[in-house]
């Protein structure tokens, strides 16, 4: 009898290529001994402060950071002298647990509170207590190092402004303890069990790069540290972008990320912006194998599992507050915070004095959000792997630019990388245009690029209505009270000022107008007396930039101007 052909195991039309490297009894690859090391290196990166401050108050979790280093010592020994395979997954298995274990030391002698847990965690002690959770302004929790969410109307936000999950989880956990840290601790054990997860997920040789990504720069648990509900998000997503390229099969592994796709988008809104990208390589997949019909029932499957999970988890808040709820799930992108980030929108925020066309910058993240999923429908073929890096390309052009936004879900790039490889989407459907010419394709796909670019050139070049000049009214030695500002609008359209100072890339709080109009008309002047926030700003050291800012939201301008506000001895006794 002849034997059957032994075929190597594929994933679709893909063959694994880790095959031959999960042989326990061969010799590891030099990059596997380099990246384990990698990963044991990156566990010192901020290991030494935690040390110190548990070292001073908490010496039972400073005798465990010690010995984590001598477990760092010892792997890092091991990681270059083990001869199998075997010995060098088990020293991976070690460097995992030794992160995990100096997450939770640095958790219990670092959870720094944020706006985002004070806020999840006053949201759980209300849904608690059968109060409603969203639309509720709490004032009271901020301050005393706690950041503002400034906005452009000279106020300030102090609702809860995120899906509901993280805050369901914090609820049953409000007993551990005080401020913030059932919150903080939800997140923190999310980012670890998201790592885990990948870490499992991941073929033998790259399970230290998991490790590495999520709890070893340091990156990753200082957010969640902080309490940020992406991290639950991002978790949630661990599972659904390794080999996402599976999902529209069927089965049970199909419902199960599904539902972890729901669940993602129920804990915070970035999973909102990598989902349709996610369901167009699926579709694009499906179809190339199964027919346009089969790709779509797939497709739709997968969409009704994900939006019964997340209307399932939303529902009690659907029916107890629908309005409140709606507009606090949408917050962040209806709220009009005040421009911030390391993205383009710096030209109008530093580089210049401003712009009366801040508005287009929000266009331009739109528009090239839209124009990324096009070219990602388009050339599929070429664009799948990048999938999962695709979406935050559309931050860099908001007006809210802060590269937390991708950080958050950097592990999710590395997922995909090793477990999406291009060769899976050679067999992809996307639309046959301009079949054959590579010029024609070029110019296809810059065009459909362009709309974004001109939105940020637009709002770029805008020029700041308002020319102001500013003088100390009341001031101390080293402290302003209050400022006289000179205010000049050379637009047309009639300007609603609200004043701030700042001395670096931070902002003060909005300065109180004690006297002047509401707005400014066009080509008008008006002068107002500023109160400085808290009755007072101190004065950096002479030689530092001060910048005076005005924003205004309709229409949503600013306008800068640097101002002198020199430290004066204080006269002699």
């Amino acid at each position: 009898m002849q034997l059957a052909e032994v075929r190597p195991a594929t994933i679709g039309r893909w063959t694994r290529p880790f095959a031959a490297q999960d042989d326990p009894d061969q010799t590891p690859a030099q990059w596997h001994r380099v990246l384990t090391l990698l990963a044991n290196i990156s566990l010192l990166i901020g290991t030494r402060s935690v040390w110190a401050a548990a070292a001073s108050h908490r010496p039972v979790v400073a005798g465990v950071i010690s010995l984590c280093y001598a477990s760092i010592l010892v792997t890092g020994i091991l990681t270059v002298v083990v001869r199998r395979s075997r010995s060098l997954a088990r020293l991976d298995l070690v460097v995992l647990v030794t992160a995990v274990t100096l997450a939770y030391c640095t958790v219990s002698v670092a959870h720094n509170f944020s706006d985002e847990s004070i806020l999840t965690t006053q949201a759980a002690r209300e849904l608690l207590h059968g109060h409603p959770a969203y639309g509720q302004p709490w004032p009271w929790l901020f301050g005393h190092g706690i950041a503002y969410t400034q906005t452009m109307t000279g106020g300030y936000d102090y609702t809860y402004g995120y899906p509901p999950v993280t805050m369901l989880l914090t609820a049953p956990l409000l007993w551990i303890g005080h401020g913030a840290l059932a919150e903080t601790l939800v997140t923190n054990t999310a980012l670890v069990l998201g790592t885990i997860v990948m870490w499992k997920m991941l073929p033998t040789p790259w399970r230290s790069a998991a490790t590495m990504v999520c709890l070893g720069f340091g990156m990753l648990p200082m957010y969640a540290r902080l309490g940020y509900p992406a991290v639950v998000a991002m978790a949630f997503l661990i599972p659904v972008v390794v080999r996402w390229t599976r999902m529209g099969a069927g089965g049970a592994a199909d419902w199960a990320r599904a539902a972890c796709l729901g669940a993602a988008c129920a804990s915070q809104q970035l999973p909102w912006f990598l989902t349709p990208f996610l369901l167009a390589g699926i579709y694009a997949l499906r179809r190339g194998e199964l027919g346009a019909r089969a790709a779509a029932v797939a497709v739709a499957r997968i969409v009704g599992i994900a939006a019964g999970t997340w209307l399932l988890i939303n529902a009690y808040f659907i029916v107890s507050e629908p309005h409140t709820w709606l507009e606090g799930i949408a917050l962040p992108i209806t709220q009009g915070a005040v421009i911030h980030g390391q993205g383009l929108v710096d030209i109008s925020l530093y580089f210049t004095d401003g712009s009366d066309r801040l508005a287009w910058y929000s266009h331009a993240s739109m528009l090239m959000l839209a124009g990324l999923l096009a070219l990602f429908v388009l050339f599929v073929r070429r664009l799948g792997p990048a999938a999962t890096v695709l979406p935050w390309c559309a931050f860099f052009l908001a007006t809210r630019s802060q590269d937390g936004y991708y950080l958050l879900m950097t592990p999710l790039w590395l997922a995909a990388a090793v477990t999406v490889p291009s060769s899976v989407f050679t067999t992809a459907w996307q639309p046959r245009l301009l079949s054959g010419r590579r010029q024609a394709r070029a110019v296809l796909a810059a065009a459909v690029l362009v709309p974004a670019l001109i939105a940020v050139m637009l709002g770029a070049t805008g020029r700041p209505p308002l020319h102001m000049q500013a003088t100390a009214a009341s001031r101390t030695p080293t402290s302003v009270k209050t400022l006289t500002v000179r205010v000049t609008n050379t637009g047309d359209a009639a300007v609603q000022p609200h004043f701030t100072l700042t001395t670096g890339q931070g902002m003060s709080r909005w300065w109180k107008v004690l006297g002047g109009p509401s707005s400014v008309a066009g080509h008008g002047t008006a002068t107002y007396r500023l109160e400085a926030p808290g009755g007072r700003f101190d004065l950096p050291k002479d030689g530092t930039r001060i910048r005076l800012r005005a924003f205004s939201a309709s229409p949503m301008t600013l306008s800068s101007q640097d101002i002198r506000l020199d430290r004066r001895q204080a006269p002699p006794k």
